[in-house]
């Protein structure tokens, strides 16, 4: 039996998600029904980051297992087969014992926001011509680093055994015309980076101050952080693992 990572890049425009989820088209599904089309045999993926409807990924992993080497052109063959907003970027043979959701060591996601009209931005950036005090942010950014308990920012419904996160990075920069929220860390929960780009938003526009920032985060009560912010703005950057296994 052989084991294989993919490396995977896809606009989440048009999906209901990453994971495969029972009546609904998600990057999984159409991953897995290329390559039983392909190797004529069903395979089950595991993926690395979960992603929601309509999040975007520059790069994402999968792994499967397989009872014999892969078609050689396999790569080629599968991204003919797949639809245009998916791509697999490379495909590589790992150790049995490797695992792209555990041996991961970081996750890294940008938020994209844009104050001017912009056609070639609006499927990827969040539209938010509001002005905005850019030191509050950034400190709030700052903030976040201090802490490592982040239920304030998890959705409800998730099945997650406890909500700590290392956060490595955490900074508002500036990158292709947008203002983005850039963030790095060990694991995220359900909708927390954008609950924590929505919330700082109210930072930067006043409406919440630096103290009440502080509030929110120490309440660990998700009612108090907002989520309004659309999933078309985010995007996964890159997951991270040992030089050892990449």
């Amino acid at each position: 039996m052989f084991r294989y990572f993919l490396e995977v890049a896809y606009k989440g425009t048009d999906y209901s998600g990453f994971q495969l989820q029972e009546n609904a088209n998600t990057i999984q599904s159409e991953v897995e029904r290329a390559i039983q089309v392909l190797e004529k045999q069903p395979v089950r993926l595991t993926g690395s980051s979960r992603t929601d409807a309509g999040v975007h990924a520059l790069q994402n992993f999968f792994h499967f297992d397989f009872e014999r080497e892969l078609h050689p052109q396999f790569l080629y063959k599968v991204n003919a087969i797949l639809p245009p907003a998916i791509v697999i970027k490379s495909v590589k043979l790992v150790p049995r014992k490797s695992h792209v959701r555990f041996d991961a060591l970081t996750r890294e996601y940008k938020y994209y926001i844009y104050a001017q009209k912009n056609p070639f931005l609006a499927d990827r950036a969040y539209f938010f011509p509001y002005t905005l005090n850019r030191e509050a942010m950034a400190a709030a950014a700052g903030i976040l680093m201090e802490y490592t308990d982040f239920s304030s920012f998890s959705k409800r419904n998730t099945q997650v055994k406890n909500f700590n996160c290392r956060i490595e990075v955490s900074e508002w920069i500036e990158e292709q015309g947008c203002l983005v929220y850039h963030v790095v860390a060990n694991r995220f929960l359900r909708g927390m980076v954008r609950a924590l780009t929505a919330t700082m938003l109210q930072v930067g526009r006043g409406k919440l101050g630096l103290d009440e920032f502080r509030t929110i985060i120490e309440s660990r009560n998700c009612t108090k952080a907002s989520f309004a912010v659309p999933a078309h703005g985010l995007f996964l950057v890159s997951v991270n693992f040992p030089p050892s296994e990449m």
